[in-house]
């Protein structure tokens, strides 16, 4: 394929390590300390963040905080109606709340936080791929508002935030290396790849699998200089809604 048929029949007509249209928009809503609408094309994650005093049990007396998060899909926002997740969670929501908690927790001090808990609800209005990487990006727009709704409220001194983090996914589709899969894309991906990194440059956690096929040590560095290229990116915007520099 080449690279002229893969932007025109990429969505939004973007080239191969092109990202689709990202907006976040801030303070979307009222209740919450802190909130963030993640759009990635046609794919929107609402993502907001609640402050409660006091840690799960194992971390009393610790004098440190914690930061999760929890992740589900809305009946409709897919092109089947999915069922809502009661008593029984679904294997895949779990596995992405997790992921999307870790990645929060690698830049946030827990010892400057003190004993607080911010849960970050990650609930998706509309799935066009990249879900999870949609959640991570705009969950931390969502922590630094809430947490800077503490340090205006006078709860802790400082915001305790080491840096920033997003996420993206590419992978090889039809032979080629793509990033920012969209549904089209990822269900027929060859090889799906997740990456969560820094402001600095750092990674986080890489997912990836070969579904279909498997890639060479090349094209894994590839897909890495596309996804953090792209991660350099997202935090840029981050900062451009947030006002915040590490």
């Amino acid at each position: 394929m080449s690279a002229e048929s893969s932007q025109s029949e990429r969505s939004f007509g973007r080239a191969a390590d092109q990202m689709r249209p990202v907006k976040l928009t801030r303070d979307v809503m009222m209740n919450a300390d802190g909130s963030c609408m993640a759009e990635f094309g046609n794919t929107r994650v609402l993502c907001t963040a609640t402050v409660e005093e006091g840690v799960p049990a194992w971390r009393k007396g610790s004098r440190a905080g914690w930061v999760t998060a929890e992740y589900a899909m809305l009946p409709a926002s897919t092109n089947r109606r999915s069922k809502r997740e009661y008593g029984k969670r679904k294997g895949r929501s779990m596995e992405i709340e997790r992921l999307v908690g870790r990645s929060l927790r690698a830049v946030v001090d827990m010892n400057r936080l003190g004993e607080y808990t911010i849960t970050c609800d990650c609930d998706v209005i509309q799935a066009d791929g990249g879900t999870r990487t949609a959640s991570i990006t705009g969950a931390w727009v969502a922590l630094h508002n809430a947490l800077m709704s503490m340090v205006e409220k006078g709860l802790i001194n400082r915001l305790p935030l080491t840096g920033q983090v997003a996420a993206i996914s590419m992978g090889l589709v039809h032979g080629e290396l793509l990033l920012d899969l969209d549904y089209p894309e990822d269900s027929h991906a060859q090889v799906d790849l997740n990456l969560v990194g820094t402001d600095a440059g750092g990674i986080v956690e890489v997912q990836g699998t070969g579904e279909r096929s498997t890639i060479d040590r090349g094209q894994l560095n590839q897909l890495l200089d596309m996804g953090q290229d792209a991660i350099a990116k997202l935090v840029d915007l981050q900062n451009q809604v947030t006002g915040f520099r590490s």
